[in-house]
């Protein structure tokens, strides 16, 4: 990696090859020559980049010809670190090293760090004569701190990297709630983005953890107004969010903003019911939800087409979720994948009110792995003779495809919109976890973008589970008059 140097560092580079040729007792590794051709006029390349590291290490450890002291205060405590270290390898890596090297008063640099910056500081330091170290994940948002404070860019992406690649990682008391909001105070908006769609992919698991009762409120109320939530039901959300109120007890208006985004119409009315009578929460703040309480057991005891004559609803209220529950869809475990088309039936209820609970639809779900786009079918005339395939910009190239239809067409559909969902689930650390979601809509019978241009043909592929495709296919029922502006 290339580093720009910062003014006033050109005179050091003369000491730093000094440095590398007399100051470290770390023996050499000894490189090697690279051929990058045979024939006459072809350069070769002569490598000695492992000696180069070793040396530099060497400089750390052994602090010969240092000519800085870093000493490292702990905040609140009475911990101090003191490493020997080298003004010219600090100010090339980072640009506010250089600013306070050049305004210091004496040989030592007094740096104040948190106990946790503080354990892993050396870590740190190292990192920027030897461009790697290793860690475990409760060292990642410290190093990250470090990282982002003293403006070492390539670490900072590196440490984003790592903590993306680690969300399904298993840790004592989790670890994607504390990434999530350190990564929000900071503005990692790379970070945040992949522990908020991870959290929300796979929220059942983050309920249950100990990291929930310390979600903030600013992640508990993005996670509530998310339609794209991952979980068994409504009924686990309300559940989990009355243990989140208990725990941290927040200001009234905080409650019942967190209350009010509850989907109460997503839950059936004997288990509302039950609430009522059993939950202290419910008790404690009936007043504020008392309102949609009300829309949601006129929901399930009248015809949608009626209700929406005489309401004005609030249509968040009467959008399901990505439930995993059986009324909603079923789980399809694909082996082998890249042989021959795949099918499958399963039914779901016609819509989430309970004037609908005794309807179902039949659906047939097909799994092609070499399905040819429209463009690229070969098409007949009406004399029967095949005509090549439309030059509309097609790639001709076969893939993936997954096609959702219903087995019958029935009156009872009408005013009602399915929005058809598949979860593509893969394993992560050991653990199954919700890599994809793909989405369409009644009017379409496919989703073009499904597993574009992954390779389903080695049972090594990321996306397969010991050589399988794990699906959950989600048929979300959304009455369309009651998504209605007022009248």
């Amino acid at each position: 990696m290339a580093y720009l140097l910062g003014n006033g560092l050109l005179a050091h580079v003369h000491l730093l090859f000094l440095l590398l040729a007399t100051g470290s007792h770390v023996q050499p590794v000894h490189g090697g020559l690279r051929a990058e051709g045979l024939v006459e006029g072809t350069t070769e390349v002569i490598s000695h980049s492992q000696g180069l590291v070793a040396r530099l290490e060497g400089l750390l450890v052994l602090g010969n010809n240092s000519d800085i002291s870093l000493r490292v205060e702990t905040v609140d405590a009475d911990e101090v670190k003191v490493i020997q270290a080298h003004t010219l390898v600090l100010s090339l890596q980072s640009r506010v090293f250089e600013e306070m090297l050049r305004n210091r008063n004496s040989s030592t640099l007094v740096l104040r760090e948190t106990a946790e910056c503080t354990a892993v500081f050396e870590k740190f330091i190292r990192y920027l004569y030897c461009g790697e170290l290793t860690l475990q994940l409760d060292q990642a948002t410290p190093l990250h701190r470090l990282a982002t404070k003293y403006s070492i860019s390539s670490l900072q992406q590196g440490l984003t990297q790592y903590m993306s690649q680690n969300l399904a990682s298993d840790s004592l008391g989790g670890h994607v709630v504390g990434w999530y909001q350190y990564a929000f105070s900071v503005g990692d908006t790379v970070l945040k983005d992949s522990c908020l769609q991870f959290l929300s992919w796979n929220l059942s698991s983050v309920l249950q953890s100990a990291e929930w009762p310390s979600v903030s409120v600013e992640l508990l109320t993005t996670l509530l107004q998310r339609s794209d939530l991952v979980l068994k039901n409504e009924l686990e959300l309300f559940e989990a969010l009355e243990i989140w109120l208990t725990r941290n007890d927040p200001d009234t208006l905080t409650a019942e903003n967190a209350l009010r985004l509850v989907r109460y119409a997503m839950i059936p009315p004997r288990e509302l019911f039950r609430l009522q009578r059993q939950s202290a929460i419910m008790t404690r703040y009936h007043e504020s939800v008392r309102d949609l309480l009300y829309m949601s057991y006129q929901f399930h005891s009248a015809s949608p087409l009626q209700l929406a004559k005489f309401f004005d609803v609030n249509c968040s209220l009467f959008v399901p979720r990505n439930y995993l529950s059986s009324m909603w869809g079923s789980q399809w475990v694909i082996s082998n994948p890249a042989r021959d088309d795949r099918s499958t039936s399963f039914q779901t209820q016609l819509g989430p009110s309970g004037f609908d609970s005794s309807k179902r639809v039949t659906w047939n779900a097909l799994f092609s792995p070499r399905w040819l786009p429209l463009s690229m079918r070969p098409m007949y005339t009406e004399q029967g003779a095949m005509q090549p395939p439309r030059p509309d910009g097609g790639s001709g190239i076969a893939r993936p495809r997954v096609i959702i239809t219903p087995a019958t067409s029935s009156a009872d559909f009408a005013g009602v919109s399915f929005q058809k969902t598949v979860l593509i689930l893969t394993k992560q650390k050991n653990k199954l976890v919700v890599r994809h979601i793909f989405s369409f809509h009644q009017s379409t019978e496919e989703v073009g973008d499904f597993l574009l241009g992954e390779d389903l043909q080695y049972r090594t592929s990321e996306y397969l589970v010991d050589g399988s495709l794990y699906c959950h296919i989600i048929v979300k029922p959304i009455y369309q008059t009651l998504i209605a502006t007022k009248k």
